[in-house]
């Protein structure tokens, strides 16, 4: 499956930045121009005590401007909150893992300099172990793009801070799974000083995905936003519940629905109920009008605790 066990996890390792060049820009002058570029142009309030921020990952290119609104909220926080660590929850889309792998890195590399991994968190998640967390191979873990295209942005924004970083790799998981691995992950996704980022793009539609459902007299992309909001307002709503009955009926292909639902188990799980989730941003890589287009979308959101 590409990961070990916590018990034969023995030393960390370099996570290279294997997307650079490709998926975004290696040159680090024209890679901060464009995140820089990105953010400016995000025209977003600020949202005090920042919990959690779902962000896609595609290509900057493509995703890019979506991801800043995000990152810009983020980057607004961290002078009015003591965040200390930032857990990534990303999809697998190249290895078949039936649970969830923390990264094995001690850091993660980036043309904006290099990322430093909570190991001490890393060693916590994996005593926990019911459900037991398995540990990603380097191979796994630089394959993954749902991940890596957070850290570029990341590394961006919180330069200069001390805040460390730890991906959790979620897979193929069970409705139950989600359940119990949120419930696990519940009271560390809580603390004042971890706030969360979810990887995810939402429907990806098109004969390459072998996903084209349409609606009825509305253009094919109407359709996608149309689908793509109803599961966006469940996730707004906090219910897992609701979210997975929603997968089960439409079947949309939004990658990160594993990490969402995981991180939507804790939070359900949790007593406070001050939390209050917005989506701030939502785009398509194109405008589908036709059975021979293809389309991914990417939606950006922010979780954060309302005044009492």
């Amino acid at each position: 499956m590409g990961s070990s066990t916590s018990q034969s996890f023995k030393s960390a390792y370099e996570r290279s930045a294997l997307h650079a060049g490709s998926w975004y820009d290696d040159d680090p002058r024209r890679l901060r121009t464009t995140l820089d570029e990105n953010i400016r142009q995000a025209e977003i309030e600020s949202f005090d005590n920042v919990r959690a921020l779902i962000v896609p990952h595609a290509g900057y290119r493509y995703s890019g401007p979506t991801a800043a609104f995000s990152y810009k909220i983020l980057h607004q926080c961290l002078s009015r909150q003591a965040i200390r660590t930032i857990l990534v929850l990303h999809p697998a889309h190249h290895v078949y893992l039936r649970g969830c792998a923390v990264s094995g890195a001690s850091s993660l590399q980036t043309p904006l300099g290099d990322l430093v991994v909570d190991e001490d968190l890393r060693q916590e998640i994996l005593l926990l172990n019911d459900p037991a967390f398995s540990v990603m191979e380097k191979s796994v873990d630089e394959e993954e793009h749902s991940g890596e295209m957070q850290y570029p942005y990341l590394a961006h924004v919180i330069a200069g801070r001390d805040i460390k970083v730890l991906p959790i790799m979620c897979g193929s998981l069970e409705t139950p799974q989600e359940k119990l691995f949120g419930e696990i992950l519940r009271a560390i996704i809580a603390r004042p000083e971890v706030c969360t980022i979810i990887s995810s793009d939402f429907c990806h539609w098109g004969s390459r995905f072998s996903y084209q459902p349409t609606g009825n007299s509305i253009p094919i992309h109407q359709f996608i936003e149309q689908m793509d909001r109803k599961g966006m307002d469940l996730i707004q709503l906090k219910d897992p519940g609701a979210f997975a009955s929603y997968l089960k009926e439409t079947r949309n292909t939004i990658c990160g629905r594993h990490a969402i639902a995981v991180w939507l188990n804790a939070v359900s799980a949790s007593t406070n109920n001050n939390l209050e989730i917005c989506f701030v941003n939502y785009a398509q890589s194109s405008a589908v009008t036709s059975r021979k287009e293809s389309s991914v979308s990417y939606a950006a959101a922010v979780a954060f605790m309302k005044e009492n």
